[in-house]
C-alpha cells in the first residue's frame, strides 16, 4: 500500500519464506494477481494459487472466501487472475485455466486452450456461480460505467469479448475487439471513458510471437512443443516493446502509448489512473513507472 509517497506492507497471502518472489515457491508464499478495493473499504484480492480472498488494509487481516482447492461448481481453481467489483459489491473474477498454474501461463498462451472462466462471487449469500466458461486464457476485467457489459481479456488470442449482464441482450456474449497487436492483460475504465489495456508482450517485432501466430492452426503441434520446450527458451525471443491501448466503447482502438525499445518499460500489465498520475505496472520490473 502507498501512503504519503510510502510503501506500507499489509500482509503475506501464503508463507513468508526466503525463497519467496521466485516462481517456484509461489504456489507456498502465494501469488496475488488482481486486486481492489469494496465498497467498505476492505481489499479484494484474487491469489493465483490460494483463492479468493478479503484483506483489511489497516490491520492485514485476511479472511478466505473462496479456496481455491473448493473452487465454483465442482472445478478448483488453477490461476486466478481478473478481479472487478461492482458498485453492488458482487466480485467477479476470472480463473484463465483449469491446466497451467500462473508460473507456467507461457504453456497456457502456446496450447491456447479455452478452459478459462468468468465467476461471479456474492458476499452477502457466500455464494459463487460461473458466469461464461470456455474462455482463452481469460485474464483482465472491467465493468462498463452502466455495469450492464463485462469486459473479459482472452490473452492467449490477442482479443477481448463482451458479455452482457443485464439489458436486451443479458447473457450473450460477442467480440470486442479482435487482433490486438499483443497479448492483452489487465482493462481499466479511465476518467474520459476509454478503456485502457496494458499489453504483457507485443506482436512485432520478434520471433516469438509471429511464430505463435503460424501455428495457430496446428493445436496439436503447440502442444507437442509445449511438452518439449523448456520455460527459460520463451523469455529468449521476446521483444521488451513497452505498450499500452486506449479503446473506446465501441471497440476501436484511438490511441497506443509505445516503448518501443523498452527502455523504461515492458510487459505492461496494468493502467491505472489516480489523482492526476498514471500508473504503469508490470510482470517483469520491481517498480512501477509513473506518467504525469
Amino acid at each position: 500500500m502507498i501512503s504519503g509517497g510510502q510503501l506500507h506492507f499489509i500482509t503475506q497471502m501464503g508463507q513468508d519464506m526466503p525463497e519467496c518472489g521466485t516462481p517456484d515457491y509461489e504456489p507456498i508464499c502465494g501469488r496475488p494477481h488482481g486486486v481492489r478495493m469494496d465498497q467498505d473499504g476492505n481489499v479484494i484480492v484474487v491469489d493465483s494459487y490460494l483463492g479468493l480472498y478479503k484483506v483489511n488494509p489497516r490491520t492485514g487481516e485476511k479472511t478466505l472466501l473462496l479456496p481455491s482447492e473448493k473452487g465454483v461448481d465442482g472445478l478448483p481453481f488453477k490461476f486466478l487472475n481478473g478481479l472487478e467489483i461492482s458498485k453492488k459489491n458482487l466480485i467477479y473474477f476470472t480463473d484463465s485455466s483449469s491446466k497451467w498454474e500462473r508460473r507456467h501461463h507461457k504453456y497456457e498462451v502456446i496450447e491456447t486452450n479455452h478452459l478459462g472462466r468468468l465467476l461471479a462471487y456474492d458476499p452477502v449469500t457466500r455464494t459463487a456461480r460461473t458466469v461464461l466458461s470456455g474462455l482463452y486464457m481469460a485474464n483482465g476485467i472491467a465493468l462498463s460505467p452502466y455495469e450492464d457489459y463485462i469486459l473479459i481479456a482472452e490473452t492467449s488470442i490477442c482479443r477481448i469479448i463482451r458479455y452482457w449482464v443485464s439489458g436486451a441482450n443479458a447473457g450473450k456474449k460477442e467480440v470486442f475487439v479482435d487482433n490486438l497487436p499483443g497479448y492483452p492483460d489487465n482493462i481499466r475504465l479511465s476518467h474520459t471513458g476509454l478503456y485502457r489495456v496494458g499489453i504483457s508482450t507485443t506482436r512485432f517485432p520478434s520471433f516469438f510471437s509471429p511464430f505463435l501466430d503460424a501455428l495457430g492452426p496446428y493445436p496439436f503441434l503447440k502442444r507437442f512443443i509445449a511438452k518439449v520446450t523448456p520455460l527459460s527458451f520463451y523469455s529468449i525471443f521476446l521483444h521488451k516493446h513497452g505498450l499500452f491501448l486506449e479503446i473506446n466503447d465501441k471497440g476501436d482502438i484511438v490511441a497506443s502509448f509505445h516503448d518501443p525499445d523498452g527502455s523504461v518499460t515492458w510487459a505492461v500489465s496494468d493502467v491505472f489512473e489516480h489523482d492526476g498520475k498514471v500508473y504503469l505496472g508490470n510482470t517483469e520490473l520491481p517498480f512501477l513507472v509513473v506518467l504525469q
